[in-house]
C-alpha cells in the first residue's frame, strides 16, 4: 500500500492544492482530470479579474458560509491571509480593491496557474488529462484493501490503484469547464449520501419587455441597495452592483441575495425584492428636487438632470412602476422601494456556483468519508454554500488543504512544515 500513490481526482483548486500539500509531504501524487488541460473554471474565473479572496475581518469572512461552523474548520487550516501568502509564493504579487476585494495585480488567472502547475511539476505531481473518473472498487493486495479506481480516456478505460484518493471533482455548473456532476450518480450508487444541485451566486429570470431587452441587456445598475422582503420583514439587504440581462437579473448583489431568495422560491414559489436606486439619498431630498418645474423637458432628461439617474435605471423605473411617475411623491417612493418580483432561478448550468453534492454528514472532520475509510472530498462537490468576492475560491483551497492532511494522518505520513506551522510557504 505504501507504494501506490495518492491519487488526485480534478485539477481545479481544491485538487491541486490537496496535491500541493501532499507532494511537499513527500507523498507519490498522481491528478487526473477529464479536461484536456487542469483549472479550466478558474481560468474563465479570471476573465473579469480573478477574485482570490477577501480582506475583511476574520469573523466577518467566516459568517459569509454556509454552514458557517464546518467551513470555520477548514479556514483554520487555510485563510485569507494564508492565500494571499500562497500566491506570493508563486510569485504573484495581490492588491485588495476598494471593495475589500483580494486581486493578482495583474488581474489574471493564467499566470498564478502557470506557476502553480510549474511548482507541482517541480515537486513530481504528475498530472493525468482526459480521464472521467467512473468510480472504485476495492481488491485486496498483500492482505491490504487497495482502491482501485476506474477511468475513461480516449484509448478505453484504465484502472488506476492508490493508497488513498482526493476527489474534487467539481460542482453542477459549467459543464463545458468540466463541473458536469455526472460523479453524482456514481457517489449514490456507492452508497454516499448526496443532496441534487442548486443553482447559487445565479441570476433569475423576469419577463422583460422587448423595450428592456433589446435596449438594456447587458447595462450595470450601479450603486444600488438589494433587499428581500417578507411581509413587512426584511430578510436580506445589501449594497452594490447588479447587471440587467437579457433573461432577468445577475450581477454581484443579486449572486449575494441568492440563497434567501432560493430559499423564498422554494418556500413560497416566489420572492419579492425591493430596489432602491439612489441609497445614498433619501426620500424627501429626491422629492424635494422632483418638484422643482419641469418645463417642456422629458421625464428621462429630467431625471438625468435633477437626480443623475442613469438611463438604466430610469428604464427600471418604467417597467416596474410605469403607473407611480405621474407625482414628485410616487415617483420618489418607487426610486427608493421599487418592487420586483422573481419566480425562478437561471438554469443550474449557468450558476457561478451550486449548492448541493456530498452531505456534510458523509465525512468526517479530516474530510474522509464515514464509510469509505481513504477517500477524501474537497472542494464545491461537497455541500456547502458561499459568495462570490474571493469567499468561493479560498473555502475551495482550504478543503484541498484539510482533505490532504486528512490522507497523511489515514496513512500515516508525515506532513512536514504543512503539519507543524499550518501555513502555507516555505519554513
Amino acid at each position: 500500500m505504501a507504494d501506490l500513490p495518492v491519487l488526485v481526482v480534478g485539477a481545479g483548486p481544491a485538487g491541486l492544492m490537496a496535491a500541493q500539500v501532499l507532494a511537499e509531504s513527500g507523498c507519490r501524487v498522481q491528478v487526473y482530470e477529464q479536461m484536456p488541460s487542469a483549472g479550466r473554471k478558474f481560468l474563465r474565473a479570471g476573465v473579469g479579474g480573478l477574485n482570490l479572496t477577501h480582506s475583511e475581518a476574520a469573523d466577518d469572512f467566516r459568517q459569509r458560509y454556509s454552514p458557517a461552523l464546518t467551513v470555520a474548520d477548514w479556514l483554520q487550516h487555510l485563510d485569507a491571509s494564508d492565500v494571499r501568502a500562497w500566491a506570493a509564493q508563486l510569485g504573484i504579487e495581490t492588491f485588495t480593491g476598494s471593495s475589500g476585494r483580494v486581486f493578482p495585480v495583474q488581474k489574471k488567472a493564467s499566470p498564478l496557474l502557470r506557476a502553480w502547475l510549474r511548482q507541482l511539476s517541480d515537486l513530481g505531481v504528475s498530472l493525468h488529462t482526459r480521464h472521467r473518473w467512473l468510480g472504485w472498487e476495492w481488491q485486496n493486495a498483500a492482505g491490504q484493501q487497495v482502491q482501485r479506481h476506474r477511468f475513461e480516456t480516449p484509448d478505453g478505460v484504465r484502472h488506476i490503484e492508490a493508497s488513498a484518493c482526493v476527489l474534487a471533482l467539481g460542482g453542477g455548473s459549467w459543464a463545458r469547464l468540466g463541473s458536469d456532476g455526472r460523479w453524482l450518480s456514481v457517489l449514490a450508487d456507492a452508497g454516499v449520501a448526496v443532496s441534487d444541485f442548486a443553482a447559487s451566486n445565479c441570476g433569475f429570470d423576469y419577463p422583460w419587455s422587448t423595450i428592456m431587452q433589446q435596449g438594456f441587456a447587458g447595462e450595470p445598475l450601479k450603486t444600488v441597495t438589494l433587499s428581500l422582503l417578507s411581509g413587512d420583514q426584511v430578510l436580506f439587504r445589501r449594497r452594490g452592483e447588479a447587471l440587467i440581462s437579457r433573461h432577468g437579473i445577475q450581477g454581484s448583489v443579486v449572486y449575494a441575495a441568492s440563497r434567501w431568495i432560493q430559499d423564498n422560491i422554494a418556500a413560497h414559489g416566489a420572492a419579492h425584492l425591493c430596489w432602491d436606486l439612489m441609497p445614498d439619498h433619501d426620500q424627501s431630498m429626491i422629492e424635494a428636487r422632483l418638484s422643482k418645474a419641469r418645463g417642456k423637458e422629458s421625464l428621462g432628461n429630467f431625471l438625468r438632470k435633477r437626480l443623475g439617474l442613469s438611463p438604466v435605471k430610469i428604464a427600471l423605473l418604467r417597467e416596474l412602476a410605469p403607473d407611480r411617475m405621474a407625482t414628485p411623491q410616487t415617483l420618489a417612493a418607487s426610486i427608493k422601494a421599487l418592487r420586483m418580483t422573481v419566480h425562478q432561478a437561471r438554469p443550474t448550468d449557468e450558476a457561478i456556483s451550486t449548492t448541493g453534492g456530498v452531505v456534510l454528514t458523509q465525512v468526517d472532520s479530516r474530510l474522509m468519508s464515514n464509510t469509505h475509510p481513504g477517500v477524501f472530498f474537497a472542494g464545491e462537490m461537497l455541500d456547502w454554500d458561499a459568495p462570490t468576492g474571493g469567499y468561493l475560491l479560498t473555502a475551495c483551497l482550504a478543503s484541498g488543504k484539510v482533505a490532504a492532511e486528512g490522507v497523511l494522518n489515514y496513512s500515516g505520513a508525515k506532513s512536514g512544515h504543512f503539519a507543524r506551522d499550518k501555513r502555507i510557504g516555505p519554513d
